[in-house]
């Protein structure tokens, strides 16, 4: 992967801080891990970020957030945030407060606290609409994947790029109603299939990681959750292609609004996410990418991954939270 001149502006932000805030939304959302309201969950994280984001030292506007200002009271698109507005680093944010909801009302695996950031004008800023999405981790050549071609003809270009039979390739799916096609396009070829029932952040991040044994991310998911997939990327590196799904003229109206003309376009990664950039994730409920928040007498545990393209660093971050009450814990 050849990596990106580092930011002077970046620097200026911790990578720590980053993972202060995404362990601040994470801690808040799992106290209603397995207590069934979705809502309540993601609102808890959402307030916990926002508030641990404006005591940093910065001028940040987010581009990538909870819908827009009239939909969401809190961390909207657009929405400043920081403690030095006017003067301090301008910065973009891409941000999922809670990326599972579902999940996290069920306790099921893989619910994370996201975020990423950028020098400002360097993330995508996509409409909150579905995105198609078609990825595969580091070591492919270029043009390997083609988000316009069919899914079994990508298959079966990653399976020649990576010298093997395509039945041998292992791809991640949304289980969703509106994949049954490309399931059925997948198992067809002989492939290996994870479904996955909410999360494809922490799915399009596994094609990344050999451990998980997944080859290619493929379906339609959210485009907010496709730019910070892309920010991650940048990191550590692979091939990521994005394409804007609109599902009435409510949904083309917005995207025009944000400047978006070309309703066919297909983003590459570096459409979505270029430059420097810091990529942040805290575990809510544990899964194949991080554990989640435990608690046990008198301390709270977390489990996060903070990493920047400049650098191709990537860190683990295990934190122990004491003196629970003083924190509000």
């Amino acid at each position: 992967m050849t990596r990106t001149a580092a930011s002077n502006v970046l620097d200026r932000v911790l990578v720590l801080e980053m993972v202060r805030v995404t362990e601040a939304a994470a801690i808040a959302a799992s106290r209603l891990i397995g207590r069934g309201d979705e809502k309540a969950a993601d609102a808890a994280a959402v307030e916990a970020m926002r508030g641990a984001l404006n005591e940093l030292p910065l001028d940040g506007t987010v581009v990538i957030g909870e819908g827009e200002r009239d939909e969401a009271p809190m961390l909207y698109i657009g929405e400043r945030v920081g403690s030095a507005q006017g003067s301090g680093p301008r910065i973009d944010i891409a941000l999922d407060p809670l990326e599972g909801t579902t999940i996290t009302a069920k306790a099921g695996p893989n619910a994370l606290a996201v975020l990423a950031i950028a020098e400002n004008g360097c993330l995508l800023n996509a409409p909150d609409t579905y995105m198609e999405k078609l990825a595969v981790g580091p070591g492919y050549p270029e043009g390997t994947i083609d988000l316009t071609r069919p899914v079994s003809d990508n298959v079966r270009s990653i399976a020649k790029a990576k010298g093997v039979e395509p039945s041998e390739i292992t791809a991640c799916v949304l289980d969703r109603e509106r994949h049954t096609g490309i399931i059925a396009e997948l198992r067809a070829l002989g492939c290996g299939v994870r479904l996955i029932s909410d999360g494809d952040v922490a799915g399009v991040i596994a094609v990344a990681d050999p451990d998980t044994g997944i080859d290619v991310y493929v379906g339609s998911g959210g485009a907010p959750e496709g730019v910070l997939a892309a920010a991650a990327l940048r990191c550590v590196g692979g091939q990521l292609q994005g394409r804007l799904v609109f599902r009435n003229d409510d949904e083309v109206a917005r995207a025009r609004r944000w400047g978006i003309d070309d309703l066919e376009r297909v983003y590459t990664l570096q459409d979505m996410a270029k430059g420097d950039c810091i990529f942040a994730a805290t575990g809510v409920t544990d899964g194949s990418l991080l554990k989640g928040v435990h608690r046990r007498k008198g301390c709270v545990t977390t489990e996060s991954i903070v990493m920047r393209a400049s650098t191709g660093t990537i860190r683990r971050v295990s934190t122990e939270y004491h003196d629970l009450k003083h924190r509000g814990l």
